[in-house]
């Protein structure tokens, strides 16, 4: 198979005449193309009066040889796939390996060990998807939470509960693996080559669903409402982990797997000596527009055609104070959701449907904050930090849930907003329009206001007046980092910490990728 870059269709082309391109581009009769296949597919909406879809391309001819000494220099390439098998073992040295926690890190670890033959034990505080989706829109529609079933915990992790995106910063080849065991459970086929592509929530939840059952069938196993609360250690190894309390589980490898909300938990590895340092993260809000504005703004005239679909955004600048601001996790056509995993405590999130044809876009609007911000040497300090926020968050909604929340052009004139405009409002159990200034610190503030000028340069209609911010916003990623070797192991011999909540991964597919290296560093153990 050959590999060609650079293929252009305008939005009115189908995709079946991308072969017929291929032939132009290289003077070839379309008959001698024996077979394509899309390697990759993007947008171009630079010149918003002629948006067209950038293909690369994998093709079969006969003299690929002659073809690619011809046109090396305009495109065309080897087509090289990276196949990433794993061994099966009919018996392995040590005892059954244990997973703790079944979002993204943990099952594609616990997949890999599966394929491997390790028969792993994965462990969730939380409750099966089936289970967990009735807890979670409970929580939505009546204000009542379960501390151990909600957004934040549960079958999947917290990107259940999102908009399925699985962009990423990193180029590890485990990336394209990732995507294709995403496949391989239900998660549509063009994840594989679309530039941005997402799964969506309501897929999604099939998708891990899928993905437990094929672990089971190879022999490892799924266990729960099962909170780790504690490890059995000898000579600075492990050698069980203590289940809700009271119940031993023998093991000599542990794939520690938690989201960044889990916030006991640290405290619990705190206390038994793990080696756990401060991390920055980023806090702020939740800001909804018009999905219509956001089109508009991206695609102009040609917003609205079906095969564009819903415009997304990404923004970001550094600012005279010194400080950053980001948009992230965006979610078109999506809803604001509560996020809260404690009682007392209000946190917000976004979620998509595969779809994304809700009347409202909305992002994450967020300042970096620091060590330097935290107030405290401890290693959890950061952890408190968030706390904090999310008390003053709770009281100033009226303390049942509801969310603060406020216009951008209130926001703007440091006024506190008593009705909504334009926008409705989608999160659920609902908003308190307020100031947003009393559950925010100051610094974050006055940086989202630098923000949302710059950004509405950069975005017509983001500083809209009519805008909704709500808050707060403060789980971007961990505040921590449970440090680890080179071997993947923390200072706890056999315990391997991973993903987002360990603070080596940022969002869906890099956690899944850092799950799979620890899976594979356990398999390479096993040969030595």
């Amino acid at each position: 198979m050959l590999r060609i870059s650079g293929i252009r269709l305008g939005l009115d082309q189908e995709e079946g005449s991308i072969p017929s391109e291929i032939s132009k581009k290289l003077r070839l009769r379309e008959a001698d193309i024996i077979s394509w296949d899309i390697w990759k597919k993007s947008v171009d909406a630079r010149r918003k009066s002629n948006i067209t879809f950038v293909y690369t391309v994998d093709f079969q001819v006969k003299d690929e040889k002659t073809i690619l000494n011809k046109f090396s220099r305009k495109g065309v390439s080897p087509a090289t796939v990276e196949k990433r098998e794993y061994m099966r073992r009919d018996t392995i040295k040590g005892l059954r390996p244990v997973v703790v926690g079944t979002g993204p890190a943990g099952l594609f670890a616990g997949l890999v060990l599966s394929e491997m033959g390790f028969r792993p034990i994965l462990l969730e505080r939380g409750k099966r998807i089936e289970e967990r989706v009735k807890d979670v829109r409970e929580f939505w529609e009546t204000g009542k939470l379960n501390t151990e079933s909600n957004v934040q915990f549960g079958e999947g992790g917290a990107g259940t509960f999102s908009d399925g995106k699985l962009t990423t910063m990193t180029n590890d080849p485990r990336s394209r693996k990732v995507l294709e065991y995403f496949v391989q459970a239900g998660a549509p086929r063009d994840i594989l080559y679309v530039n941005k592509p997402h799964i969506g929530t309501d897929i999604l939840r099939r998708v891990v669903i899928n993905m437990r059952k094929k672990i089971i069938s190879l022999g490892g196993e799924v266990r729960f409402d099962s909170r780790v609360t504690g490890f059995e250690m000898v000579d600075g190894r492990v050698k069980a982990v203590m289940i809700n309390e009271s119940e031993r589980l023998q093991t000599d490898r542990v794939v520690l797997a938690l989201g960044h909300s889990a916030r006991d938990t640290f405290q619990m590895l705190n206390e038994n000596g793990f080696n756990i340092q401060q991390k920055s993260f980023s806090i702020g809000v939740r800001i909804e527009h018009p999905q219509e504005l956001v089109d508009m703004s991206q695609y102009g005239k040609s917003h609205g055609h079906p095969r564009l679909g819903a415009a997304d955004y990404k923004l970001a600048g550094h600012f005279e104070n010194g400080r950053s601001a980001y948009t992230f996790c965006m979610c078109p056509g999506g809803t604001v959701v509560a996020a809260a995993s404690e009682r007392g405590m209000l946190v917000t999130n976004g979620m998509s449907e595969h779809a994304r044809n809700k009347e409202n876009a909305n992002a994450a609007l967020l300042v970096n904050v620091g060590p330097e911000d935290f107030g405290d040497e401890h290693p959890l300090a950061g952890m408190y930090f968030q706390r904090s926020w999310e008390e003053k968050a709770f009281v100033e909604g009226g303390g049942d849930y509801r969310a603060p929340a406020q216009r951008v052009g209130d926001f703007l004139k440091d006024k506190e907003s008593e009705d909504i405009g334009k926008v409705k409002p989608s999160y659920r159990p609902g908003v308190r329009m307020t100031d947003l200034r009393r559950c925010l610190p100051g610094y974050v503030t006055d940086t989202l206001k630098l923000a949302l000028v710059e950004f509405d340069r950069k975005l017509k209609g983001f500083a809209d007046p009519d805008a909704i911010m709500t808050g707060v916003e403060t789980r971007s990623s961990s505040p921590v980092r449970i440090l680890r070797d080179d071997g993947y192991q923390s200072n706890i011999r056999g315990i391997y910490p991973t993903g987002e909540g360990a603070g080596y991964a940022g969002g869906i597919i890099s956690a899944a990728v850092d799950g799979i290296r620890i899976a594979e560093a356990i398999g390479e153990e096993e040969e030595i």
